[in-house]
């Protein structure tokens, strides 16, 4: 890649980093773009050669050293998110418990244009999500050879990374949208609370530590502690993630809600939500022609006459100078014209 190329796509970025797109554009990009599939990333395990500025202090310019490259946010412009300081606990599995609320249905943001994603691990399922031996299996099962590297899905920061209990040595990361992923029955732990990863960085090493019946890898999704079934979020068949922007409705936190949805119900989803977006734009264009009529009605004139003063008007409409002059663009020292309209309510 020559300098004059970088160079390029630096101005690039700074230039859309301060572009803003009207309001009602930016929803309807949301809804169009968010319902692209993304592949998984090609920099799986390759390190990284340098990081260029790119003119926005929030965004960096990855380059790595099989020639590729891509945009990411800059760690230390998340450092102080609220996602990456409230209920942060290094010494827990699960910080929200004292929570206890199960979130409702939310749009939330998986991969935008400064993300990327690394599918787990392609193939068949072993175990699904779900009740399992009478017990709520919280996550699935991927064959994974012990010694296997494992790759993060999503750029995050570790919270947590030690052996504990059915999970052996675990690995949590949390994501910059709230969301945490879990790495299970590792063999080794490649990385340490608080350390930054980018999707595809390897963070661990396949193993069968913990409550395991064999090598494998337990993945598990959670959003504020609760778990939902990863399959809405990936295709592991394809190693596909299935949008950018997933649809989580309160009833996938339910622990026998596996993923069953077909491809007619997942696109009735998107167009309802749609329908839902421009019927919530119509009532508010509604709304606001409602409330500029009812200024309009509102208002009241006079005409002025002769001997007609700011002072003796403010008096008779119960109003103050200061008023009158705001509603009129004048100032106090204005002089009043006879015939003309002043407005007073």
């Amino acid at each position: 890649m020559t300098r004059k190329t970088l160079l390029t796509l630096t101005l690039l970025v700074s230039s859309l980093s301060s572009w803003a797109a009207p309001e009602p554009i930016i929803d309807s990009l949301r809804h169009v773009y968010g319902r692209e599939s993304v592949r998984t990333s090609q920099n799986t395990g390759t390190p990284y050669a340098d990081t260029l500025d790119t003119g926005n202090p929030d965004v960096k310019l990855v380059l790595y050293n099989n020639g590729t490259w891509k945009y990411a946010r800059d760690p230390k412009a998340l450092a102080d998110e609220k996602v990456f300081t409230e209920y942060w606990d290094t010494e827990t599995t699960n910080p929200y418990r004292s929570e206890n609320v199960q979130p409702g249905d939310l749009h939330l943001w998986i991969v935008d244009t400064l993300d990327s994603y690394c599918c787990p691990r392609y193939g068949r399922i072993s175990s699904k999500f779900g009740y399992r031996h009478g017990r709520a299996h919280q996550g699935i099962d991927l064959p994974y050879p012990v010694g296997t590297p494992v790759f993060a899905a999503f750029d995050g920061k570790v919270r947590y990374s030690q052996h504990v209990g059915g999970y052996g040595n675990l690995v949590i990361i949390r994501h910059a949208n709230g969301l945490e992923t879990y790495y299970g029955h590792l063999s080794r732990s490649l990385v340490e609370p608080g350390q930054w990863v980018h999707a595809g960085d390897t963070i661990a090493l396949g193993g069968n530590t913990g409550r395991s019946t064999g090598p494998h890898l337990h993945f598990e999704t959670r959003y504020r502690g609760y778990a939902f079934d990863p399959s809405w979020l990936i295709d592991f068949e394809t190693g596909t993630l299935r949008h950018r922007m997933l649809h989580i409705r309160s009833w996938y936190f339910n622990p026998s809600q596996k993923y069953v949805q077909d491809v007619d119900d997942e696109d009735a989803i998107w167009e309802g939500d749609e329908k839902a977006r421009i019927e919530k734009e119509e009532r508010e264009k509604q709304l606001a022609a409602e409330r500029e009529r009812a200024a309009q009605a509102a208002m009241r004139w006079h005409t002025i006459k002769k001997g007609d003063t700011l002072s003796g008007l403010a008096v008779k409409y119960h109003t103050s100078v200061s008023t009158l002059c705001r509603l009129n663009g004048i100032k106090p020292t204005t002089t009043l014209q006879i015939g003309r309209k002043l407005r007073v309510r």
